[in-house]
């Protein structure tokens, strides 16, 4: 018998072998303690720890890879706890320039605060307007008040992390520093708004000349 032939056979053999039936012999797993290995499912009860718990707290002092630990950065308030008054230099920095950080502020903002506040921030949103439109309680901040205007830049960056009254917080959906890039874009609206709002509220100037 030719070679040919011994491999055609050796071919149909081989695959007459694999018919996809199912096998009653173990699998064979070179590192067996690996594929034996017992596992918990998340929130399962656990005889294991003395609490009775599968998932366990990080360990004290465990800092995460991208935790921000800088208090005027991750929170917006000083070493003596009080707001700082600017963005950060660091925040700056990290977004490649002020130019950079507005433009990303102006995304976040339109996204996450200008369905309540609007897109001028005088608070006038769609939220704003639906709930006038069913009679609902509910009132946005005018971003161009003049308590919000001369208020820190932290205490705003607080704000949109910890929310305020029916305002929730954002530290879930708004990482650290598009927080704060919100938080240069609002400064950004208020000065556009800032010489039309003096305009509006200046005296008329008499143009009526005199006659003598």
């Amino acid at each position: 018998m030719s070679r040919r032939m011994l491999a055609a056979a050796g071919l149909v053999l081989a695959l007459g072998a694999c018919r996809g039936q199912t096998s009653s012999e173990p699998p064979i797993v070179p590192l067996r303690g690996m594929h034996e290995m017992p596992r918990y499912d998340a929130q399962e009860a656990s005889r294991y720890f003395e609490d009775g718990r599968t998932m366990r707290q990080p360990v004290e002092g465990t800092i995460a890879r991208e935790m921000v630990i800088d208090p005027a950065v991750a929170e917006g308030v000083d070493d003596a706890g009080g707001y700082v008054m600017t963005i950060p230099e660091d925040v700056v920095r990290g977004a490649g320039g002020l130019d950079a950080l507005l433009e990303r502020g102006h995304t976040r903002y339109d996204v996450y605060c200008s369905p309540c506040h609007a897109y001028t921030g005088d608070g006038r949103g769609m939220i704003t307007q639906r709930a006038e439109a069913i009679g609902a309680t509910f009132a946005a901040a005018n971003l161009h008040d003049d308590r919000l205007r001369h208020a820190p830049d932290g205490q705003i960056y607080a704000t949109i992390t910890n929310g305020i009254r029916t305002m929730p917080a954002y530290r879930a959906q708004v990482p650290v520093a598009d927080r704060w890039a919100i938080v240069a874009y609002v400064r950004a609206l208020q000065l556009s708004q800032a010489d039309a709002r003096t305009a509006a509220l200046a005296p008329a100037q008499d143009t009526t000349e005199t006659v003598r």
